[in-house]
């Protein structure tokens, strides 16, 4: 069974709104109803604007407030967003507004035809799979974690949370784009796998680690970005590529903040510290070597305005893709191989 997508009108990313543009919605919810403690100030500004606004429809000339207002909201979003600790960037990673994997597809690419089923128990709906056209033209294999926007979605697709059927479905697709010579294109975004009996039955373990294996020998290139949640084995499942990006208020991390808080220190509550100890930030990992780059968000998160990332996100992936078909396909395995044997070697003086 494959399901099509219709071709979609892009926007570039020069305008620069200050209200949301391009927002998801949770059925009637917007990021007016949906909103982190630490934004609820911005959000209450921006409610303020649209009743200005609404207002002034009716003949009343409120222009000079709303300008003012505007630039209030301009300066107090700078101020939320513009220092995020770790712990805020993990919160912002799990905005339930924050794009998605289809969301992003539905944008960047044309012609999507999704494919199912692992060929060995059953389709996985926590992982999206299939090929699409990239920039009208050039095919495209298109891979990852889907997450829900409402309980009944949330619970068909596990929250995110893959199983092995899942991660063999994803790797049943690389085979087929290896064997038509089309790059591969993963987006990230999971708490982890999943960690029910049956997926342990079916062989978690062994699923994400053949997959390991397999990525590193796949001869075509591989982008990986993480759009959201990194959690773990759950993202590597999908996660070995020639290039890695995170985007700038996504984690990747071998553990949550609130699990890592726990094993240590017995404390849950304490899930900042974690975060601020793990690194699982984009700087912090870049530093580190785990990734090749940090994809800028504009100022407020990827759910404040979905089209600028998206179009971030299309200009990484284009530079990414140029450089790695100057690469010869018989020697793409052996750079994988050493861009990630290179990680965790140090040297000191």
């Amino acid at each position: 069974m494959a399901k099509k997508n219709k071709k979609t009108k892009t926007k570039t990313a020069d305008s620069e709104p200050i209200l949301p543009t391009g927002k998801i919605q949770i059925g009637t919810r917007d990021i007016f109803d949906i909103c982190l403690p630490f934004e609820r100030a911005v959000v209450d500004m921006e409610k303020k604007i649209n009743e200005l606004k609404k207002i002034s429809q009716s003949g009343v000339d409120l222009s000079e407030e709303i300008k003012s207002a505007e630039k209030k909201l301009k300066d107090a979003i700078g101020e939320v967003f513009d220092n995020l600790t770790p712990w805020q960037r993990v919160q912002v990673a799990r905005h339930p507004l924050r794009p998605y994997t289809l969301d992003y597809i539905n944008y960047l690419t044309t012609d999507f035809v999704e494919l199912h089923g692992d060929r060995y128990y059953s389709d996985d709906r926590a992982i999206i799979a299939g090929f699409a056209k990239w920039g009208g033209k050039e095919p495209i294999c298109v891979i990852g974690h889907q997450k829900g926007r409402d309980t009944k979605e949330n619970l068909m697709r596990s929250f995110g949370s893959a199983h092995p059927e899942g991660y063999r479905k994803a790797m049943r697709i690389m085979r087929l784009a290896e064997r038509h010579h089309v790059p591969v294109l993963c987006f990230i975004d999971t708490p982890g796998a999943y960690p029910g009996i049956g997926a342990e039955e079916r062989g978690q373990a062994e699923a994400i680690a053949y997959n390991l294996r397999e990525m590193g020998d796949l001869r075509i290139p591989i982008v990986c970005i993480v759009i959201g949640e990194g959690g773990s084995g759950g993202a590597l499942g999908i996660g070995v590529g020639d290039r890695v990006y995170v985007l700038e208020n996504a984690y990747y991390s071998v553990i949550s903040p609130e699990g890592c808080a726990a094993i240590l220190w017995k404390e849950p509550t304490r899930a900042p510290d974690a975060a601020t100890a793990l690194k699982l930030t984009g700087p912090d990992l870049l530093e580190l070597g785990v990734i090749d780059g940090v994809i800028e968000e504009p100022l407020g998160g990827a759910h404040r305005d979905f089209e600028r990332t998206a179009e971030n996100i299309r200009l990484t992936v284009d530079k990414a893709l140029a450089e790695l078909k100057e690469i010869p396909r018989k020697d793409l395995p052996e750079e994988r191989y050493q861009k990630y044997r290179r990680m965790g070697v140090f040297t000191s003086k």
